[in-house]
């Protein structure tokens, strides 16, 4: 294995085990109920911003370093990607709080 395949193999596990960490916090917060009430969305919504990131820097290789006009496309759609499934969720929980009271 050539030292360059060693870096591309070492970059995605590295991005695989934070994805699993940014994925556990979460997970082990709730289960636990460590955290209640508006904390823990705080924390589940950080790790989630956090581990978009992650997944374009380690897994898409978003950097500073490639064609700036690449990476601008990349970060408005992953922008529109997270205004959509965000937005439509809390206009979901929102209208469905509504109906229900």
């Amino acid at each position: 294995m050539t030292h360059s395949e060693e870096r591309v193999q070492t970059t995605y596990l590295t991005g695989f085990a934070l994805a699993v960490v940014l994925t556990a916090i979460p997970f082990v917060l709730v289960w636990t109920g460590w955290l209640t009430g508006p904390a823990v969305y705080v924390v589940i919504a950080a790790a989630a911003v956090i581990q978009v990131l992650v997944h374009l820097v380690f897994f898409l290789h978003i950097n500073l370093k490639s064609t700036p006009g690449e990476n601008l496309f990349f970060l408005c759609f992953a922008a529109v990607l997270l205004f959509i499934m965000v937005g439509g969720s809390l206009w979901i929980m929102f209208d469905l709080h509504h109906r229900m009271m």
